[in-house]
C-alpha cells in the first residue's frame, strides 16, 4: 500500500460508502454464523491500525498482525494488541485461534499458499477462516495499483488454494454486484488513456449516503444470492482436521 494510501486510511474506512457497507456485511455474517464467545481467540490478519478490532470484539478476544508499522498509531487505542510482523511461516503466537480474519490481504501477498498454511497451523480444531479478496482480473483498475494489488481472485483460483491448505469452504459469496460494469469501464478507459493511479475520495455526503444504502441493500439481498459475479469475493471456510497431502 502507497504510504500516502495508508495515512488516508483510517478515514475511508471511517467514512466511505464501501468501507461501511463491505463492514455492516461482515457484522451480519459473523451474526449470523458465530456465537459471542469471551473465550474465542481472534487474529486480524493485516489489521493495519485495528480499524475492524470493535466489531471483531463482539465475537471473542481480538488482536491483530501488521507487517506495515506505519500504518498504527502507536498511541492508538489497539497498538498494544497489534503486533507489527510479516504474517508466513515465521509467524508464531503461542496460542490457537478460534477466528482468522483477512479482509483484502491475499491480494497482496507473493505467497499466498504459503500465507494459507501458516492460516491453517494457527486454527483450533474447530476454527473458522473468514476471507475478502478483490474479485475478477478483468475488473483491474488503478485502484489495485496503487494498493500493490498482485492479483483479484475468482472461486476457480482461490479455492484451489484453500483445498491445498487444509480448508473446506462453507460459504461464499460475491459481493457489490452493481459495481461490475462501472469497474470494467472505469479500467478499460484508464488503460486507453494511460491515467496514472491517484488516491481515492469520499464522495459528496449525500451520494455517499446513497452509495452506501444502494450497496447496503444489495449485500442483503442479490449479495446472498448465489450470483457468480461481483467486484469483492467472500469466503467463510473451516479448518479441515487432516490434510491430505
Amino acid at each position: 500500500m502507497e504510504l500516502q494510501y495508508g495515512k488516508f486510511y483510517r478515514e475511508l474506512y471511517q467514512k466511505h460508502w464501501w468501507w461501511r457497507a463491505r463492514e455492516e456485511a461482515l457484522v451480519r455474517f459473523l451474526q449470523q454464523n458465530l456465537q459471542a464467545d469471551p473465550q474465542r481467540n481472534i487474529l486480524d490478519i493485516g489489521c493495519g491500525d485495528g480499524l475492524f478490532f470493535e466489531q471483531l470484539g463482539k465475537f471473542g478476544d481480538v488482536e491483530g498482525v501488521e507487517p506495515d508499522e506505519r500504518l498504527i498509531d502507536k498511541d492508538g487505542p489497539h497498538a498494544s494488541r497489534i503486533r507489527i510482523a510479516p504474517f508466513d511461516d515465521r509467524f508464531a503466537s503461542g496460542k490457537k485461534y478460534g477466528l482468522l480474519v483477512m479482509l483484502d490481504v491475499l491480494e497482496h501477498l507473493e505467497d499466498p499458499a504459503s500465507a494459507l498454511g501458516c492460516a491453517h497451523g494457527l486454527l483450533d480444531e474447530n476454527g473458522a477462516l473468514l476471507m475478502t479478496v478483490p474479485a475478477f482480473q478483468t475488473l483491474w483498475t488503478n485502484h489495485d495499483v496503487i494498493n500493490h494489488h498482485r492479483l483479484r481472485y475468482r472461486r476457480e483460483t482461490l479455492f484451489p488454494l484453500l483445498d491445498a491448505a487444509g480448508f473446506n469452504v462453507k460459504n461464499s459469496q460475491y459481493w457489490f454486484q452493481w459495481t461490475v460494469p462501472a469497474k470494467f469501464m472505469i479500467g478499460r478507459m484508464q488503460h486507453l488513456l494511460r491515467n496514472k493511479p491517484h488516491l481515492p475520495k469520499i464522495p459528496a455526503k449525500w451520494l455517499n449516503r446513497i452509495l452506501f444504502e444502494f450497496s447496503s441493500l444489495e449485500l442483503r439481498t442479490l449479495g446472498t444470492a448465489g450470483l457468480p459475479i461481483g467486484s469483492t469475493l467472500m469466503v467463510y471456510c473451516v479448518k479441515r482436521a487432516t490434510t491430505a497431502r
